[in-house]
């Protein structure tokens, strides 16, 4: 089935009877970790606050790129602000030129186990994105446990998110492996369900291409080949630039850059 996520009635009873078996979760990511890999990266998206969309398209059109514009709305990064405004900010972030949208959902929803409002939160966010795709950004770190994680992200799913995203990178705790395997294996589930996929975003705390080479063998591992591409899967990569200029310059020279080589990241 193609064509984006649009959404599903919400079925609480996905989530009613959840069960994480966390160790047997971190061991798999511990294993992942320890697998030879391959290497390759390419730019998803450029992101940026809403007040900047319109430069973004701007420059990226004059030098003709057609790298897509995504933008953080919806109250980002702490979700504490009324769903009016989140709404007013994403329509806002789409007439500026933006192509996707990274929303970040009010957490108290999750711990307090609301999952009709978050759905209709998301539902609403949807909309006003219109034909721009929307990310939902989950906040892993601050959810209390890797149920609420499942739960959220099926949810999320059902609202009809085209992405889903663990982190801002503002959070204590951002993007883990153990975290990544349960997003995952949601994703798989509601594919299994509705015949629709769902893009996943590690993001947070990912500094090295090593790293970022081990989420791909993740994602290839739960999920398959099909899901690495633009797509359906993305890396938030601000905190990883550094270390990618540097790879690229002993690929081009055989020697690592001098911290005055390159310009800081």
């Amino acid at each position: 089935m193609a064509g984006r996520n649009p959404g599903t009635e919400l079925e609480l009873g996905w989530i009613s009877k959840v069960h994480v078996n966390r160790p047997a979760v971190v061991r798999h990511a511990e294993q992942i970790q320890k697998w030879k890999t391959v290497k390759g990266v390419t730019v998803g998206a450029v992101c940026v606050y809403p007040a900047r969309v319109s430069d973004a398209v701007n420059t990226l059109k004059a030098a003709g790129c057609d790298i897509p514009v995504a933008s953080v709305a919806a109250g980002f990064p702490s979700g504490q602000t009324p769903l009016e405004t989140k709404l007013a900010e994403i329509r806002l972030a789409v007439e500026y030129g933006a192509r996707e949208i990274d929303i970040v959902i009010s957490r108290s929803l999750v711990l307090t186990g609301q999952w009709e409002g978050l759905y209709e939160e998301i539902r609403l966010c949807r909309a006003a994105c219109g034909e721009a795709h929307m990310k939902t950004i989950l906040a892993t770190g601050e959810l209390g446990s890797l149920a609420n994680v499942y739960k959220a992200s099926m949810i999320a799913m059902m609202a009809g998110s085209d992405f889903i995203k663990t982190s801002t990178g503002k959070e204590v705790e951002n993007a883990t492996f153990p975290v990544g395997i349960v997003m995952m294996r949601a994703i798989k589930e509601y594919y299994w369900q509705t015949g629709y996929k769902v893009g996943f975003k590690p993001a947070g705390g990912i500094k090295t291409a090593k790293e970022a080479i081990t989420w791909l063998m993740l994602v290839k591992e739960e999920l398959g080949v099909e899901w690495l591409t633009p797509e359906l899967f993305r890396l938030g990569a601000s905190s990883l630039l550094g270390d990618i200029e540097q790879q690229i310059f002993y690929h081009v020279n055989g020697t690592y850059a001098l911290q005055h080589e390159l310009a800081m990241a």
